[in-house]
């Protein structure tokens, strides 16, 4: 009988620190999950984004919400003074300006629409100064279990599914020197551009990102196209064209 009584003590010892570091492993599991289905979907928005990919309409699906903060600024000879700030947010049903339905909806029901917005440059030129684009995208992964893909339309199962925060920067790549003003640092900076994709999960139910962060970087090299008149009100969309170059003096 003691003999007995010492091994269940020991079997109970035993089951103790097993089921302390137990959670541990679950939650390196799923992290280690999480990060891969980031890795995956990072590629699949890279190579979207980078070959201008205009029939991807099943990025609608995945993509929640677009917020695009858009900072007009005005360059005279002594400062850069800022003008005007305006928040857009776009999703399947519309979109908004301020808070505000926007005249033109702009709904994100193709992904002509999506790879258009996320292409836009960080700074875009105007007549008397430029604008300050800052691109936020909230998305379902494109990886991971399968019931949570679609066709699936369970509310709960989609609002429970591995969501990430997405931001994307389309900026120069070749840094601009105003005193340069050779040939070839003039067709660098039209075909040359840096796009950062930075990375935050998970979703919580609050709107905020989790702890989950990691950036990707890839230099692409072509012409970016504006497709659609500015003068419309709706945002300017821009596409790659990686086997296209601007003939820039």
């Amino acid at each position: 009988m003691v003999e007995i009584a010492l091994c269940l003590a020991i079997i109970g010892f035993a089951l103790v620190a097993i089921i302390g570091v137990l959670p541990y492993g679950l939650n390196v599991q799923k992290d280690n999950r999480e990060e891969t289905i980031v890795d995956q979907d990072a590629v699949v928005w890279m190579d979207a984004i980078r070959d201008g990919a205009q029939g991807y309409d099943d990025l609608t699906n995945y993509v929640i919400a677009i917020t695009n903060k858009v900072q007009a600024f005005q360059v005279a000879p002594s400062a850069t003074n800022l003008l005007t700030t305006h928040v857009y947010v776009f999703s399947l049903a519309g979109s908004t300006e301020d808070g505000v339905a926007m005249p033109v909806s702009f709904p994100l029901t193709n992904g002509f629409n999506i790879i258009g917005l996320l292409s836009r440059p960080k700074y875009e030129p105007t007549g008397n100064g430029f604008l300050s684009n800052y691109f936020v995208a909230n998305v379902r992964a494109f990886s991971g279990s399968v019931v949570e893909k679609y066709p699936q339309t369970n509310s709960t199962i989609l609002d429970s599914a591995f969501s990430y925060r997405m931001t994307v920067e389309n900026d120069d790549s070749v840094p601009y020197d105003p005193n340069n003003n050779s040939p070839v640092q003039a067709r660098l900076l039209a075909n040359s551009h840096d796009l950062r994709l930075l990375f935050r999960w998970p979703l919580l139910p609050n709107g905020d990102a989790g702890n989950g962060r990691q950036i990707f970087r890839a230099l692409t090299g072509g012409r970016l196209i504006l497709t659609n008149n500015p003068a419309l009100a709706i945002p300017n969309l821009y596409f790659f064209q990686p086997s296209t170059y601007v003939q820039a003096p």
